[in-house]
């Protein structure tokens, strides 16, 4: 905190997180590929890393949005998760997560899967907290801020209807 209570900015940099493990079978389904529940599980782990850096706060899973598996992953094949706090709320951070494949033998790196997670920082009674500012330190940053600040417009526009009623079937 700054001398007027302000939290002070944090670096996109500062939230960076990844994870590196092998594939085995009992991570697979039987086509011998990782199941998209394990993808899921590990997303949210780095996810919650990298919000947890940023806040220095305990945080919870708030939404997970737009997630899209693009390649397989095989056993016996490392799986590379790589998250960064994309943008942020009063109390919420938007942190986007990439899934890699890479083939240990060859050095083969491909995208696998991608999402965007949305964490709400507690304070230690468990009710959502100020979170600090996120500061960009590239153009690219910034770029990401702007699409997730127009993910959250949509995300709170379906809440909006989903207390308003809509498509419930009444």
């Amino acid at each position: 905190m700054d001398e007027g209570g302000a939290l002070a900015p944090v670096p996109v940099s500062a939230s960076r997180t990844v994870r590196s493990e092998l594939v085995f079978p009992n991570d697979a389904n039987p086509a011998g590929n990782i199941f998209g529940g394990r993808v899921l599980m590990l997303m949210d782990v780095v996810g919650a890393i990298a919000a947890r850096r940023h806040s220095r706060r305990q945080v919870v899973t708030a939404e997970i949005d737009s997630v899209d598996f693009l390649r397989p992953i095989r056993v016996g094949e490392c799986i590379e998760l790589v998250a960064e706090v994309s943008a942020v709320g009063r109390t919420s951070m938007e942190v986007e997560v990439h899934a890699y494949v890479e083939d240990l033998f060859t050095g083969r790196h491909a995208v696998s899967a991608t999402a965007y997670l949305t964490y709400v920082a507690l304070d230690e009674g468990g009710r959502p907290t100020p979170v600090p500012p996120l500061l960009c330190e590239t153009e690219g940053q910034r770029a990401r801020m702007r699409e997730a600040e127009a993910r959250r417009a949509e995300r709170l526009a379906r809440r909006r209807r989903r207390a308003g009623g809509e498509g419930s079937g009444t």
